[in-house]
């Protein structure tokens, strides 16, 4: 495995944390406001945060997997030297888009961090909570350049489609 792949499976399981951390996050909420009448004023503003990062973090191992949401049946339908145009021509605009996430993921951070900005949540600086934007598009930004990199030189990169199916083999798509 790639470092870039040990990385992006970092993420992850980083990402999974988050869930789970913002579930108990959430029935420990409910359970201390209905049950014991002991509201947690912060609860809310940080299971939010810890769904910006689920999701940030998690982006970069859907990418390497090609688990997001693609035209299967487009690139199933035109031929083996196009779809890999089509995923080439798909990972860099990936990396596009991450490489605008991280540039302003960057300023944001900066910008708080000179102006002392901070959350509603006591002690805790807004830029450590805008640091996981750069931090996740940094990421997809490796992986897709890696995906990229790979459909260039005329490689597979681990887990592309082949064009067979264009139901992914899920529990979904198994129904």
């Amino acid at each position: 495995m790639t470092a870039i792949a040990l990385l992006s499976r970092a993420g992850a399981w980083a990402a999974s944390l988050a869930t789970l951390l913002c579930l108990a996050l959430v029935c420990g909420a409910v359970a201390a406001r209905y049950l014991l009448g002991i509201p947690f004023s912060w609860s809310d503003k940080v299971s939010g945060w810890l769904v910006v990062a689920l999701v940030l973090l998690a982006a970069p191992e859907a990418q390497r997997r090609f688990e997001h949401i693609g035209v299967d049946v487009a690139t199933a339908r035109i031929g083996p030297r196009l779809a890999r145009l089509a995923h080439l021509l798909g990972t860099l605009a990936v990396a596009a888009v991450a490489a605008i996430l991280l540039a302003a993921g960057l300023e944001a951070v900066a910008f708080s961090r000179l102006i002392g900005v901070m959350t509603d949540v006591e002690g805790v600086p807004e830029w450590w909570i805008q640091a996981l934007l750069p931090l996740g598009a940094a990421l997809l930004l490796l992986v897709s350049l890696a995906q990229a990199a790979a459909l260039a030189l005329g490689r597979d990169p681990p887990y592309l489609p082949d064009g067979g199916t264009a139901i992914p083999d899920t529990a979904i798509g198994r129904e």
